[in-house]
């Protein structure tokens, strides 16, 4: 079989939809498309297509089939957003299935590692492996207190215009302020055919969501029998570190990474060797 290896880069790929369940989904899909495993990228609070890392999109996408999407009225994806991480999962999952994909890799970060779980909870023969970061499992520390941390963030980048993933994502130190300053550039590289910003409803239908997500009981994760590579940074002020040692305890499948002086985004502070790292785990059988 012949290797179709997408022309694009993260900053060029371009824009497409599908329509499912009355939904119209805004994807990007690119990278080695030679009848491997699909990954499909889940993102985090108020993001959209645009947020991604190129720097990790570009790595993965080096030896892998990438697709990733706007979940249901988030960015240029129609619909009303979902208020749970449950719905959120059966809208990807209607996504996953409308591409027509019967296995994929999940790669989930914050709000999309949980949304990662739930769709291996409620279809795990569509899951073949997961890498998931910055995540949290039902009911842990912290997580009903993200909508707290974020507007005091939000607020705080305003004043000083800066974006508020400078504080959220990254630690204050000097590593994580050049980090911070390097992530940034990075994610405003495309300059065409960006999505659409967020919606204010959207962005508080998620925090109802990740509300109830913290304030949900505990499942039983050990059900989940998939390989998954679960990483967070040292000092997640976000999504509490202490629950990706949870997540790593309580899926019995699990391999973990914990990166020194990083918060949440500690993918991409050390992203390099997250790639690396990401691409090891993925062809390992």
């Amino acid at each position: 079989m012949s290797v179709q290896k997408s022309p694009y880069q993260w900053t060029t790929v371009p824009t497409e939809f599908i329509n499912s369940a009355g939904i119209s989904f805004a994807y990007r899909e690119y990278g080695q498309q030679n009848g491997g495993t699909p990954i499909i990228f889940l993102n985090h609070l108020a993001a959209v297509l645009d947020n991604w890392d190129p720097r990790i999109m570009d790595g993965i996408a080096t030896t892998h089939h990438v697709v990733a999407f706007d979940n249901r009225g988030v960015g240029a994806s129609t619909g009303q957003a979902a208020e749970s991480i449950e719905q959120m999962a059966d809208d990807a999952i209607t996504f996953i299935e409308a591409k027509g994909f019967d296995k994929v890799d999940l790669f989930g970060f914050s709000m999309g590692g949980m949304i990662s779980q739930e769709i291996a909870l409620k279809k795990p023969s569509l899951v073949r492996k997961m890498v998931i970061s910055g995540t949290g499992p039902a009911g842990g520390k912290g997580i009903a207190k993200v909508s707290r941390i974020s507007n005091k963030d939000l607020v705080r980048g305003l004043l000083t215009r800066q974006d508020p993933k400078v504080f959220l994502f990254f630690t204050r130190t000097d590593n994580g302020k050049r980090a911070a300053k390097a992530f940034i550039k990075r994610i405003n590289e495309r300059s065409k055919n960006l999505d659409k910003e967020i919606k204010i409803s959207a962005y508080r239908a998620q925090l109802k969501a990740l509300k109830k997500w913290g304030n949900k009981k505990p499942v039983d994760l050990s059900v989940i029998k998939h390989p998954t590579l679960v990483a967070n940074g040292e000092h997640d002020r976000m999504v509490p570190t202490l629950n990706t040692y949870d997540l790593a305890k309580r899926l019995p499948n699990s391999q973990l990474i914990i990166y020194p002086d990083a918060g949440h985004g500690d993918i991409f502070q050390y992203h390099k060797d997250f790639v690396k790292q990401t691409l090891d785990f993925l062809a390992k059988h």
